[in-house]
């Protein structure tokens, strides 16, 4: 054993993760989850207080304060518990692990802090909970009298302990087996109940799909664009499904969920108007929200949509990309010990700016009062006294209102916003967590392709060109994933979102511009995902690798939470990857997946959209289109294709002076450019004219006004 791994220090000094960073100077004696750490909690035969968060966590910081600094409360931790700090972002199997056990414990849903009492030689959970209080509120014991009780029922109830765990592990293997798919008969019913309970749930008046606190959620968002283009497709177009995606896409850009001033989205909205966000920034969040503007964008020309898309993307370069090409993944909500500071506005400052900026020969008196008017600032502040800027009313109204042309409108009020952005930069700002996620950037990758595509924005291109490209080289070792790179150090075995997420981002940058070297990539981390995580027996993939140390419970989960499902978006991108490279493997991959998790998306159908998105692309195969282009047509092939909107058909432009993979081979280029369209397996004669690929591209594409 590390002859520092005793009870008696503090050794999360050693650790990369920003979050373990955070705590390395708490009076408490964190370790990180490691051999070491467990192998001294089954010696001293201590439970083990397990805490996840995460860097950007409000609620993290607030329990640290409160708690984990105190020297008082450190003691009775340090005395009683050997203590485990873990990153949920690096180790996303043991937050998932432990947040499934808080829910069948507690029959409600968890969160972070996540706290969890182990014990020391199974790992099982002996009681577990979130955000506890330094004293007795809010309903919740004060947390020094918490971890004494706990200490008693370890040391007097063991007998309730291992019924309870005994409980648990049927539970697990119950769940496990739900999975086996017994006789599956995919059809469109479910598709068609998870539609109606989103029109359902749907907020007719304020956009999203609940209450308070309000999330963006945008695996029912996609599953909503996707649905409208299906029955579009069959000439019974419904526009209420498409309705509650784009009037909640309005809703969370208009409001405060977005920052008006420097781009991107908040993580959720704390109010069910999208006024009031919880502040801190999450990559994984603006990568699937980057794809759906765009998208939506290129179906109704919303300049709204094009102005988040852009501003969004913007800030991820900007903010978001390390020197070295890759995502970091998160921007906390707080800065000098107050969450929000950043982003909010006394009325004194924001009025002597404004006011300031009339002086600007770009910007005019009458667009300042539009402007106060646009965002509330005629209005008694929205957030503790100070102002965060909430659409009260759209710039299009505004126009109407005050007889301004809508363009020249817009112009002076994005002046104004970037004055103001110029002078918040000058504030301290909030932390920016510096790891870098292989899961994460995939979908970001995802994003910024799409974006780039449909926007017609290089910059975004290249911008997910350097973030693949550093995964490859940072985070790809040995034939093998890593999970997360910090300070060019690889670490963690990667988990099965990692390499889904990734293929799903690579096969989107492609279609931007083809590289026969990121293609081999992508077959090679495919095949990865099959050998290591797939269920040979009931279909679908576990969470961890085949490989990966031994758990309370492996995972195979289906369901979208803040992210979309793992599993879904293996099946989805595993079945284009099959019709695009001709390898039949991928294509029975995905559909052994959907199967295995029939049961569990009929169950719940709404919180299963990224599989119906995915059930829906297998069920009707993609339309792949192969253009071999000769030197002189190369980007006017490529921007043809880039001017429709083509959701169930996969673009891939290989110039002549290129040799395609094997796997593409049959597809040769001739003296004149031309194209290769297939419908899954068939495929049709080859398109030679710029007029024949206007279209078929025509025919594929989908517009509100077509």
């Amino acid at each position: 054993m590390n002859t520092e791994a005793t009870a008696n220090n503090n050794l999360l000094k050693h650790e990369s993760s920003p979050y373990l960073l955070q705590h390395a100077d708490n009076p408490v004696h964190w370790m990180a989850w490691n051999k070491q750490s467990l192998a001294l909690a089954k010696q001293s035969n201590k439970p083990i207080l397990l805490s996840i968060g995460y860097s950007a966590c409000h609620w993290c910081h607030v329990m640290a304060h409160e708690s984990f600094e105190d020297n008082k409360t450190a003691d009775v931790m340090n005395d009683l518990f050997i203590n485990i700090k873990v990153d949920k972002e690096e180790r996303p199997d043991l937050d998932k692990i432990y947040q499934n056990a808080h829910s069948l414990l507690t029959e409600r849903p968890g969160g972070w802090p996540l706290t969890v009492f182990l014990t020391p030689d199974t790992n099982m959970p002996i009681f577990a909970g979130t955000y506890f209080p330094r004293e007795a509120k809010h309903g919740l014991p004060a947390f020094t009298s918490l971890l004494k009780q706990i200490a008693d029922i370890w040391q007097s109830r063991k007998s309730d302990i291992q019924q309870q765990s005994n409980s648990l592990q049927s539970t697990y293997q119950r769940i496990y087996d739900s999975s086996k798919p017994d006789n599956v008969d995919f059809n469109h019913a479910v598709i068609d109940i998870a539609r109606n309970q989103i029109e359902q749930q749907f907020d007719y008046k304020n956009g999203g799909f609940s209450g308070a606190p309000k999330f963006p959620h945008p695996a029912i968002l996609e599953f909503a664009l996707k649905h409208w283009c299906y029955t579009k497709r069959s000439n019974q177009a419904d526009p209420r499904i498409l309705h509650s995606a784009i009037f909640s896409l309005e809703k969370m850009a208009d409001g405060g969920l977005f920052d008006h001033l420097g781009g991107g989205f908040f993580r959720y909205s704390t109010d069910e108007l999208w006024m009031i966000p919880h502040f801190e920034k999450m990559l994984y969040d603006n990568g699937p929200l980057l794809s759906l503007y765009s998208q939506s964008w290129k179906i109704n020309s919303d300049k709204l949509f094009h102005s988040a898309a852009t501003e969004t993307a913007d800030w991820v370069i900007r903010e978001m990309q390390s020197p070295d090409g890759g995502y970091y993944s998160a921007q906390d909500a707080d800065s000098e010990g107050s969450e929000g500071k950043f982003f909010v506005w006394s009325q004194d400052e924001i009025n002597e700016l404004l006011d300031a900026s009339s002086k600007s020969r770009d910007i005019n008196t009458q667009s300042i009062e539009i402007f106060k008017e646009r965002f509330g600032l005629n209005k008694s502040g929205n957030f503790e006294g100070l102002w965060h800027l909430h659409g009260y009313k759209p710039e299009a109204k505004l126009a109407e209102i005050h007889q301004q042309n809508e363009d020249d409108l817009h112009h002076q009020l994005f002046q104004i916003r970037q004055y103001l952005f110029k002078h918040r930069e000058n504030r301290i700002h909030p932390d920016t967590d510096t790891k870098i996620l292989c899961a994460w950037n995939g979908l970001m990758i995802h994003g910024m392709s799409i974006t780039g595509r449909l926007l017609n924005k290089t910059e975004y291109t290249k911008s997910a060109t350097r973030a693949a490209y550093f995964l490859k080289k940072h985070c790809w070792k040995d034939d093998r994933l890593f999970a997360s790179s910090k300070d060019g150090k690889a670490t963690l075995n990667a988990y099965a979102d990692d390499y889904a997420f990734l293929i799903y981002g690579l096969l989107e940058l492609l279609q931007n511009k083809w590289d026969n070297e990121l293609y081999d990539w992508t077959l090679t981390l495919a095949d990865k995902l099959l050998s290591d995580f797939e269920d040979t027996e009931y279909g679908g993939f576990f969470f961890t690798s085949h490989n990966h140390e031994d758990l309370i419970q492996r995972l195979k989960t289906f369901s979208d939470d803040a992210i979309p499902s793992g599993n879904a978006i293996a099946a989805l991108a595993l079945n284009r990857l099959g019709y695009l490279s001709g390898n039949p493997r991928y294509i029975e991959s995905a559909k052994n997946c959907l199967k295995s998790a029939w049961s569990s998306t009929n169950n719940a159908p709404i919180s299963h959209c990224a599989l119906l998105t995915a059930l829906g692309e297998y069920l009707s195969p993609p339309n792949v289109l192969i253009m071999r282009t000769v030197a002189d047509d190369e980007k006017t092939w490529q921007s043809i294709t880039h001017q429709y909107y083509l959701p169930f058909t996969l673009v891939y432009n290989i110039p002549a002076d290129q040799t395609p993979h094997a796997t593409l081979s049959e597809k040769v280029t001739g003296s004149a450019s031309q194209a290769y369209p297939c419908s899954g397996t068939q495929c049709h004669k080859p398109i030679k004219t710029e007029a024949e690929l206007h279209t078929y591209l025509r025919n594929n594409s989908y517009r509100v006004l077509e």
